[in-house]
């Protein structure tokens, strides 16, 4: 994703704001510790990963694929998706669980996992800083199909392949009360700007300075924000605060599963600030780079909407339901399985 954020229920985007559970998603990890825990990892993937088999669907097998999940709920459930379709496709999987993309992008590009659930601007952010620094010009925008091809540039040199992106996306987002919209008449974050309103923002430090949090909340849509609550992206105390009216202005994300718990509702981003951070499986080309792994998975990609990611992710953090259960119910009521 863009900046993008991830609230304590959902992914990490890339890198710049994050909530604690998040941070997986988006914050490198102690140069040190990466080196430690990458060396770890095996060619079959990893004797040091937490892993899950589910077997081929008739008995036979295409070969054997291990679909990499990052430290956050919806990569666990995207990742139980595309090991349920791969396996119906006849490959034998493997779920390899690693903290964040600083250790499973390394693995991906030796083959040690073969498949992994990603966000197109988060990635394509990721790899443009490690390959011209964290100062690089930005190659993401708002544009999806911009933003994929300048993603492709930076992933077929690491032999790493890009399927298809489809309409589901999960970047950074911002709430209100609900009825603070209906006192106010609001929808978009434009009409925040034109109301006037001043507005406390509660999200995390990092949301100071990023483009895509308060400065252009400020630049792009006149936002008078008089202040900032250091709470972090889409937590509870976040939320409750504008929930009280002690912030009016919560960061959070797209599929963030519990929104209407606290009465909130998103305003749209109708200028485009955040980058298109769709969700799309990205794969080892060598291994798993075929038309058989891209059919597969082009079956979610087809059907899986914001929404959709939304809801799976209040069934597993709201209602305690296993990624894996859940993943079976949606594709069986999409009738992919």
């Amino acid at each position: 994703m863009n900046e993008a954020v991830t609230p304590n229920n959902s992914k990490p985007p890339n890198g710049p704001v994050s909530s604690a559970r998040g941070s997986a998603r988006r914050l490198p990890a102690a140069v040190g510790a990466v080196a430690l825990l990458a060396g770890a990892l095996t060619a079959c993937g990893g004797s040091s990963l937490e892993k899950e088999g589910g077997g081929s669907a008739d008995g036979g097998s295409k070969g054997e694929l291990v679909v990499g999940s990052a430290g956050f709920t919806e990569s666990q459930i995207m990742a139980e998706l595309y090991s349920k379709l791969l396996t119906k496709a006849g490959y034998s999987t493997t779920i390899s669980k690693l903290k964040n993309r600083e250790l499973y992008e390394p693995a991906l590009e030796k083959g040690e996992i073969d498949v992994v659930p990603e966000y197109a601007a988060t990635l394509a952010e990721f790899l443009n800083a490690k390959e011209h620094g964290p100062k690089a010009k930005p190659v993401a925008s708002n544009d999806a199909d911009k933003t994929v091809a300048a993603l492709e540039k930076f992933t077929k040199p690491r032999g790493l392949k890009v399927l298809p992106a489809g309409d589901a996306v999960d970047q950074n987002a911002f709430a209100v009360s609900k009825d603070f919209a209906k006192k106010h008449k609001l929808k978009t974050l434009s009409d925040l700007g034109k109301s006037g309103e001043k507005i406390k923002l509660a999200a995390s430090d990092e949301c100071e300075e990023r483009p895509f949090c308060r400065p252009g909340l400020e630049k792009t849509y006149d936002i008078d924000v008089t202040g900032l609550d250091p709470k972090g992206v889409g937590t509870t105390q976040a939320k409750e605060a504008v929930k009280d009216g002690t912030d009016q202005l919560v960061l959070t994300t797209t599929t963030d599963a519990t929104l209407e718990d606290f009465g909130l509702v998103l305003l749209e981003d109708d200028k485009g600030l955040q980058n298109a951070d769709n969700v799309l499986p990205v794969v080892n080309a060598k291994k798993a780079g075929g038309k058989n792994v891209s059919a597969a998975l082009g079956k979610l990609t087809k059907v899986l909407t914001t929404e959709d990611l939304a809801d799976l992710n209040r069934k597993v953090d709201a209602e305690r339901q296993k990624p894996k259960d859940v993943a079976e119910d949606y594709l069986k009521s999409k009738k992919l399985l």
